[in-house]
């Protein structure tokens, strides 16, 4: 179908230089030159050299051009999308293009090999009504039409480029599908043209159609809608240089009567909707309230005005870098105010409605985000704590040498160590002498005032007390107060990070801090170097390491932390031994301290038996060189109390222990049990307290168990390597209950597996017997054959399951042998958590509703990263990307808060009124400011353009201009305040100036009929667009 030359009447683009959009429009146009060349008959030329050799042949006059099967894409699509026909709507409301949700289809069609992408972009609205649809159908306007003369959504704050120049709700767009191809030439923008027109013909769409022509950067579109005997075509004019007489309002509504040329008198009136836009650069009259930390300043545990254990937030810079005013006249007639090159009635302080936004500053440096970036690219370093330092294999040998002198003096000193002064200059001595073999003491990367203030900062109870002072301190320590129940304190276990009461937590903070100001790696490897030497120090000393909850190692936290809980546990149970040793040395009567091990120790008082044992208990079996005699005095108890007759007896008699050796290691009575063949009573004896594991144990223990296989000799012997601990409290049991059975033990450590019931013996009498569980009495059970292998031994005499000793050193040589990189891996969770904490405490203060739910996705997001090992290096620069975005919102809400003086107002409701204002800055595109020049706010944008236009007018007057406080302490309206309120000088020029007119007259004839016709007009420094809108009769021309 081809349509008529009326419904194919389509604009010329204007060109780059036809600044009045005057250009003649090309006759009109059903087939472009060149683009229906298959649509007319080809005759075939048949040649008949003889009858006999006749051909018969078909030519298929139905083969469809390039430009038919683009239309015909264009059709489907149309169709596809169900943009056929009459679109029903509702009214727009007030401000929905920017509150509403906007969506986007896309599709890819082709002309010949010119690829094109076809976009619809709709604001989402509620379905309407079916008497609205009724309403549509005779003689209505198309709604893009209407839209065309709505005035309630002019100059939205953010939306498509076409919403804003011609306030369309739905719309779909044509454009070439690679970035760099571009329409150029005049006859292929006609052709995209004539193929809308005939597609829009062809399906009844009423949607409006654009085809985006030109250079993609300058946003040129052309287009057209269609409806029952109307038509509009939207046309635009670019350039980079405006003439002198379109500058002002009267240039403008001179093109546009003239665009219309509507010979109607008196012309129909024109609705005009103006806005002016200010920007405000200029913020000299306020410092930014974030000053740079003084690096040099260490006064009481501050370094540069931060303490240690707190990391800083803030920007470094101003995070507004502008602020645009935009005064907007909204209903304007034509002859209500004057503008041309020589007088202007639009002074922006009358304007009825202003409304702001600001400009953010791109990426400002903020000071959390620099610590956490920095303390990042630690993660990537691959040097060790060596290198970093300068150690030499010479220096170890010297160490080596220098510690010989010490052993040797060990062996000539009591055996009850000797508690010193603990000092910060005691503890650091050493570890600086070592670093200062080689080199000068000004080349430390740490001097001495920083690293004591550190190491009093993770060791409060390193001050000079005296040893008893001291111990009694440390007690306290060791032990922390049971955690706050509160959502920031448990984070920790979400991050597998460290309680932020903790020295791991801590020592985090502290090496973040040293990286950032003061050496960087290096101090991080002098600082960590000077902490593994106090470990080794308080392990060879008996000192508990303070800030550590009591108990093993917490697999919520990360694996340093459980290192170091895992240090503290072989530190108490070595200090016990210690002190157990001390006490039998002193008086060999059982009169010494208890020290922890062994189960309910609160029930120490109720069995003197028990406290004998605890005076002295396993924990005084020692690796030190008192083993050998300790060993002897075992054997000869055990011989006394006739252990070799015990183990005759217990071979010929199967379970049964023998009654006639002496009762150890009893704790207390087991309630009123009694055993089932002697009949005395059943005592719970003191048992070894399993080995604490850290998860780096755990799991080299279950790779160890799984490499044994499924075979039966695999699971056997993995049976025997998990069942240490029972065979140790099976031993405890025998000790503490001589004569006693498989079933007495069980009836204590298990009693489910022990069955119970009533049964009539032979007198009548109903008894209760028991027995075993099945699975106790499966063949060559594992229960049965450690009870068979079990001597009766108290846990003071039994192997030790936890090697206080072993562990301990295993734990040093892996604080040790870290690297820095390593160690930034292991408290990156810490730091991210101390990061999450000090925004959210910033927040409370500022109350930002949309940092709250970006916290807590942070939140949520970091609990799924971090809980694995090693998490990818992208998420966790994902996770400190969020965190430096929130700083910085934050950082903005405090610019604004000093710009607008929200602090100093008296007025509680003003007050309110500018932090709510504040608050929809920092949230939305654009805020409406409530009274516009005369409200709280607005008197104060004012003032900023009043100040900031006196600093450039003359820098002389600086000194004199009021500041703005003072200026907000005087009462009654802008105008009182300031007589000469309504001077244009008190602005600069407009940086931007917006005009829409708009008008509804007969077009093309005078007895046309009457239809919409807009044109919308930008002008910048740099740039001048007209955007028409022109609609014209189609029946009636």
């Amino acid at each position: 179908m081809v349509p008529s030359c009326d419904s194919t009447r389509v604009p010329v683009p204007r060109a780059h230089g036809d600044p009045a959009g005057k250009a003649p429009r090309l006759p009109s146009r059903a087939v472009p030159d060149g683009a229906g060349e298959s649509l007319g008959p080809t005759h075939a030329s048949v040649n008949r050299p003889e009858p006999e050799s006749e051909v018969f042949e078909i030519t298929d006059f139905t083969t469809a051009s390039e430009w038919e099967r683009f239309i015909s894409k264009i059709e489907e699509v149309l169709n596809d999308w169900k943009l056929i026909g009459i679109s029903p709507g509702k009214p727009l409301e007030k401000g929905v293009y920017t509150t509403g949700a906007w969506e986007e289809k896309s599709d890819e069609i082709s002309f010949a090999d010119f690829k094109f992408s076809i976009t619809h972009h709709y604001l989402v609205q509620e379905p309407s009504d079916k008497d609205g649809k009724e309403e549509l159908v005779e003689d209505a306007l198309p709604l893009p039409m209407q839209d065309l003369l709505c005035m309630n959504n002019d100059f939205p704050p953010r939306a498509h480029c076409l919403v804003r120049w011609y306030g369309l709700r739905e719309f779909v767009v044509i454009a070439p599908a690679a970035n760099n191809d571009a329409v150029l030439s005049e006859s292929k923008c006609n052709l995209l043209l004539s193929s809308v027109s005939i597609a829009l013909g062809n399906t009844g769409c009423q949607v409006p159609l654009f085809v985006q022509i030109h250079h993609k950067w300058r946003r040129m579109y052309v287009g057209e809608c269609q409806g029952p005997g109307v038509r509009t075509d939207f046309e635009m004019v670019h350039l980079r240089k405006v003439p002198n007489q379109y500058t002002h309002l009267s240039g403008l509504l001179d093109i546009f009567k003239s665009k219309i040329g509507c010979s109607l008198t008196p012309l129909p009136p024109i609705s005009m909707a103006i806005r002016l836009t200010y920007v405000l650069q200029d913020w000299q009259q306020y410092f930014w309230p974030q000053q740079p930390p003084d690096i040099d300043a260490l006064v009481g545990g501050e370094v540069g005005g931060l303490e240690f254990g707190k990391l800083p937030l803030g920007a470094c810079e101003d995070p507004i870098s502008e602020l645009h005013l935009a005064t907007t006249w909204p209903h304007l007639t034509e002859g209500i105010i004057v503008e041309n090159d020589v007088y202007s009635d639009l002074d922006p302080i009358q304007a009825p409605q202003w409304s702001v936004r600001v400009r953010k500053a791109d990426n400002p440096q903020c000071l959390l985000g620099d610590f956490l970036t920095e303390f990042f690219k630690l993660c990537r370093r691959k040097e060790s704590t060596d290198e970093i330092l300068g150690r030499s294999a010479f220096e170890e040998e010297g160490k080596e040498v220098a510690d010989i002198t010490h052993a040797l003096s060990k062996l000539t000193e009591p055996a009850p160590v000797p508690i010193h002064k603990l000092s910060v200059t005691n503890m650091v001595h050493s570890a600086k002498k070592k670093i200062r073999k080689h080199r000068g003491v000004d080349e430390s990367p740490l001097n001495n005032e920083v690293l004591n203030t550190i190491l009093l900062f993770l060791f409060p109870d390193a001050a000079d007390k005296l040893a008893d002072g001291f111990e009694s301190r440390t007690n306290a320590s060791a032990g922390n107060n049971p955690p706050p129940e509160n959502e920031d304190y448990n984070l920790f276990s979400q991050f597998k990070s460290a309680p932020s009461d903790s020295l791991t937590y801590k020592l985090a903070l502290c090496l973040c801090m040293i990286n950032f100001y003061h050496g960087g790696v290096k101090g991080v490897a002098h600082l960590w170097q000077e902490f593994v030497l106090e470990m080794r120090y308080r392990w060879e000393n008996n000192y508990l390491i303070p800030g550590l909850a009591n108990g093993p190692p917490d697999l919520r936290c990360c694996l340093l932390h459980q290192k170091l809980q895992m240090l503290n546990c072989c530190i108490e149970r070595k200090k016990a031994r210690d002190e157990g040793k001390r006490g039998s040395m002193s008086d060999r009567s059982p009169s010494g301290t208890s020290g922890d091990a062994g189960k309910g120790v609160d029930h120490s008082g109720d069995n003197p038996d028990k406290e004998k044992e605890v005076g002295k208990s396993w924990e005084s079996w020692s690796d030190s060189e008192e083993e050998f005699f300790e060993c002897l005095s075992d054997t000869e108890d055990l011989k006394g109390n006739g252990q070799e007759n015990g183990k005759k007896g217990g071979a010929k008699e199967g379970n049964k222990e023998p009654v006639n050796l002496k009762p150890e290691g009893r704790l207390h009575p087991h309630g009123k049990l009694t055993l089932l063949h002697p009949g005395e009573p059943l005592y719970v004896p003191i048992t070894q307290e399993p080995a604490p594991m850290t998860e780096d144990l755990l799991e080299e223990q279950s790779e160890v168990l799984a490499k044994l296989g499924t075979s039966a000799e695999g699971a056997h012997l993995r049976a025997r390597m998990q069942s240490a601990c029972l065979l140790s409290d099976m031993e405890s049991f025998k000790a503490a209950n001589p004569g006693c059975c498989l079933e007495d033990f069980v009836r204590w450590y298990s009693p489910r597996d022990y069955i119970e019931e009533e049964v009539v013996d032979e007198k009548g009498n109903i008894v209760i017997k028991g027995e075993l569980s099945a699975r106790m009495k499966i063949p060559s059970n594992m229960w049965v054959e450690a009870w068979e292998t079990a001597k009766p031994v108290p846990a003071r005499r039994q192997k030790r399951l936890f090697d206080d000793t072993r562990e301990a050193e295993k734990v040093l040589h892996y604080l040790a042998v870290q690297k820095p990189a390593d160690l930034a891996r292991h408290l990156l969770p810490c730091i991210i958590h101390a990061a999450v904490l000090k925004v959210k405490e910033e927040e409370a203060l500022e109350d930002i509703s949309s940092v709250k739910k970006i916290i807590k996705q942070i939140i949520s997001h970091s609990s799924k990263v971090l809980r694995f090992p090693n998490p990818e290096e992208k998420k966790l620069e994902e996770i400190i990307a969020q965190i430096m975005s929130v700083e910085a919102i934050i950082a903005r809400a405090r610019s604004l808060k000093a710009k607008f003086g929200v602090e100093k107002c008296e007025n509680e409701e003003e007050k309110e009124d500018l932090q709510r204002f504040v608050n929809c800055l920092l949230e939305q595109p654009e805020v409406s400011v409530v009274g516009a020049g005369r409200g709280p706010a607005g008197s104060i944008i004012h003032k900023l353009f009043v100040n900031a236009q006196r600093l450039t007018e003359s820098s002389d007057e600086v000194s004199a201009v009021p500041p703005l406080d003072e200026d907000l302490r005087r009462s009654g309206p802008a105008e009182e305040r300031r007589p000469n309120a309504g001077s244009v000088a008190d602005f600069p020029p407009p940086t931007g100036r917006e005009v829409i007119l708009r008008t509804t007259v007969p077009r093309p004839a005078p007895y046309s009929k009457p239809l919409p016709q807009r044109m919308y007009s930008v002008l910048t420094k740099e740039d001048f667009r007209l955007a028409g809108a022109f609609s014209a009769d189609t029946t009636f021309f």
